[in-house]
């Protein structure tokens, strides 16, 4: 919009003009002088000043009369139709040319890139799901059994060391899941030389929670060893307020 908006300020009309009748005058954004014009050629080569015939203008000569044509006009460029800047000279119009070309390096370059790049961020994403759907409902059956595009095993290098780390951190975080490929994941612990047994921490983690409950107990027990300590007489009437209840 707003090179549409600066390409209707550059060459809307300054004087005014109707299509239906011819208008002579000095505005380079005239329709009139912007439409096609032939002038008679005489035997001796000379062309006379004056145009012979004119061809009448469109409401498509100059498409920057109005806003809303303006940002068609910009649709129709950044499509690769530039018929609607052809009409005029680009010699004689500088900031014309300089507009054309900041349009075809900001939005047709950079916004384009731009675009491809967050295209490419959201496949990435959702990567796993749309090989899912593809080999649900795009693939053949015959093709989902080629061995050369599903192979039962695939062998790859890592670094030892980031591995170790990336281990490391799962553990860590909780993440490692011990009862998806046990016996493979144990391979790899061995493989990496971390030493992890979840039994062993699902057992210590019973035992620090009922470590947990017993001190709490016991704090609200001191709370109120203290609380009768200090008040003694006001905990002597509560506790025979509560027997002359319990009568």
């Amino acid at each position: 919009m707003s090179f549409a908006h600066a390409f209707f300020i550059l060459l809307i009309p300054r004087s005014e003009y109707s299509i239906e009748e011819f208008t002579k005058n000095d505005d380079p954004n005239n329709p009139w002088n912007l439409a096609t014009a032939y002038n008679q050629v005489f035997d001796n080569g000379t062309m006379d000043s004056d145009p012979f015939i004119i061809q009448p203008p469109t409401d498509n000569t100059n498409m920057f009369v109005d806003y809303r044509t303006s940002l068609f006009a910009m649709y129709l460029f950044l499509i690769g139709d530039q018929s609607s800047l052809s009409n005029w000279s680009y010699k004689n119009n500088p900031p014309l040319a300089i507009l054309i070309v900041l349009f075809s390096l900001l939005i047709v370059v950079y916004l384009m890139n731009l675009l491809i790049g967050l295209l490419n961020m959201a496949i990435e994403k959702d990567n796993n799901r749309i090989l899912a759907e593809i080999e649900l409902f795009y693939l053949l059956p015959h093709q989902r059994r080629w061995q050369t595009w599903f192979p039962d095993l695939i062998n790859y290098f890592v670094n030892v060391d980031k591995t170790r780390d990336k281990v490391k951190e799962i553990i860590d975080k909780g993440e490692w899941r011990t009862e998806i490929f046990p016996e493979m994941r144990q391979k790899l612990l061995d493989k990496l030389n971390i030493q992890h047994n979840p039994n062993n921490e699902k057992v210590f983690m019973g035992k620090l929670e009922e470590i947990y409950i017993i001190i709490s107990k016991l704090s609200e027990k001191q709370a109120r060893i203290e609380k009768i300590e200090e008040h003694p007489k006001d905990e002597l009437d509560e506790l025979d307020g509560n027997e002359q209840k319990v009568i």
